[in-house]
């Protein structure tokens, strides 16, 4: 939801982030807590991986390597949010976007250097949101990622019934 929303509001032409959406949106992490705040994490690492893997299939239908034609692009446009992303940021966002594009968990990857820092915890949403519109434009549908993991989401729920 919280991507989805970004990317509507760069598309809305509104001129930013809405400041009521921002204070719902620190009133819902803030309400849940510090195994909530995990589950978040967790699933902004799910998001990467799964439109890591999404790109790197799409590249590899065409013989392109996944890795050398998005990485630099993600790279270059997160080092152009110096505010937001800062630069001791951008080799972990990096190496968290290969990890997944090589089918490893980005979670599980991450453990190996300890828990998220409060620094880290924009440059991974902004990295979950470049993927995504990256996905979208490569797509030429604005809700393209989006619809992904709703449908991803429906079909995991549909198995669970059927379980």
């Amino acid at each position: 939801m919280l991507i989805d929303s970004r990317l509507k509001a760069v598309h809305a032409d509104s001129g930013g982030t809405d400041p009521e959406q921002e204070q719902l949106v620190q009133q819902l992490l803030t309400s849940l807590g510090p195994e909530g705040v995990d589950d978040v994490l967790d699933g902004t690492c799910t998001l990467i991986y799964l439109f890591m893997k999404w790109l790197r299939e799409a590249h590899e239908a065409h013989e392109k390597d996944v890795v050398e034609y998005v990485v630099p692009t993600l790279v270059t446009s997160l080092k152009m949010l110096p505010r937001s992303v800062p630069p001791e940021a951008v080799p972990m966002m990096a190496g968290l976007a290969i990890a997944a594009a090589t089918g490893l968990s980005p979670t599980l990857w991450r453990k190996q250097y300890g828990d998220w820092t409060k620094a880290e915890l924009t440059p991974l949403e902004a990295t979950a949101f470049l993927l995504a519109e990256h996905i979208n434009r490569m797509t030429d549908d604005q809700d393209f990622a989006t619809r992904m993991i709703t449908e991803a989401l429906t079909q995991v729920e549909e198995g669970e019934r059927e379980e």
